[in-house]
């Protein structure tokens, strides 16, 4: 009896943990919601929605960048620096126009993500460990280049992407930064589905050493993965620097990686690779994005939202964790 009673439940544990993994995230989006809805005056309006997601848009560019980092059982905290060390770029080479100066500052990200991938795919350093160190001495070079001062940035095309809209008229104005940040989950979701480089980078953070006998080049796609997600870290870095007016690598990026990690492993991607979900990361950057509104509304203090974001954190690894007990 006893025997057979384990046999029944434990697959019902399991498919309820799947599923709550799955879509616990659009479940909590929806709670939330209806939470204001009910008790948060004018939280519904249009022009609410379109801030949420205007300032949104640099963790979710981030975080798309982590989960691919974190679908190999990777991990990089030097996200934040990297936005730093672009926005102090940016002011170097505004003179020659927008689109020079972003592709240099994003070059400079690259630099670090092809850092971060040498240190982990060929010598063999934890991510951990080598994205820590890259997490101190990139915003130490970003002060060095800004000379540690903030340094206003006027460009009318970098203000227009931090500020300005495709569209006229209240109903449909569309930011540019959200654009942009459509256009990168896309090309993401597209990387992550239906290329071969998708496919193999899943694969090996479900093994490395199987992905090693299968003879998959297993350096080289975490050489890329660190590479995109310098990449993308450092386009957050010139949209957060749009939307200021100014370079300030000081502060820009602070705890982005908490963020960020939070919004991929509550949108479900576990910690120990072999998966990524590019649309419950997304979901998870909107729930955090609306826990701190709702806070803010309700005039909490910013320290509940970090708090709020360590809770929900340890609740997405308990279920994680729950779910491999269930199998």
């Amino acid at each position: 009896m006893t025997q057979a009673t384990v046999t029944i439940t434990l697959p019902r544990r399991g498919a309820a943990l799947s599923l709550l993994q799955r879509y616990g995230v659009y479940f909590a989006i929806l709670i939330l919601l209806l939470y204001n809805l009910a008790f948060t005056p004018n939280f519904f309006e249009l022009d609410n929605f379109r801030t949420q997601f205007v300032q949104v848009v640099p963790v979710v560019v981030v975080a798309l960048g982590m989960a691919l980092v974190i679908g190999t059982e990777g991990i990089d905290l030097s996200v934040g620096a990297v936005m730093a060390l672009s926005a102090a770029i940016i002011p170097l080479y505004i003179g020659y126009g927008l689109v020079p100066a972003a592709l240099l500052a994003i070059a400079g990200g690259l630099v670090v993500g092809l850092i971060n991938g040498s240190m982990v795919a060929f010598i063999g350093v934890q991510p951990i460990v080598a994205t820590l160190s890259l997490m101190v001495a990139g915003r130490g070079i970003a002060l060095l280049i800004a000379n540690e001062q903030l340094r206003s940035v006027t460009d009318p095309g970098v203000l227009a992407l931090g500020r300005g809209s495709l569209f006229e008229g209240e109903a449909f104005r569309i930011p540019y930064a959200v654009i942009v940040a459509t256009v990168l989950i896309i090309g993401v979701a597209l990387l992550v589905k239906r290329t071969t480089f998708g496919k193999q980078l899943t694969a090996v953070g479900g093994s490395r050493r199987a992905a090693e006998l299968a003879g998959l080049p297993v350096k080289r796609i975490l050489l890329l993965t660190y590479v995109l997600c310098a990449g993308l870290a450092a386009v957050a870095g010139i949209i957060g620097t749009a939307r200021l007016g100014a370079s300030v690598p000081s502060t820009l990026g602070n705890l982005i990686e908490l963020s960020a990690i939070t919004a991929v492993v509550v949108g479900g991607t576990p910690l120990t690779g072999g998966q990524i979900r590019v649309g419950g990361t997304i979901a998870g950057a909107l729930l955090l994005q609306f826990i701190t509104a709702t806070l803010v509304k309700h005039d909490v203090p910013d320290a509940y939202s970090q708090i709020t974001q360590a809770v929900i954190i340890l609740i997405a690894v308990y279920i994680q964790r729950g779910k491999v007990l269930a199998r």
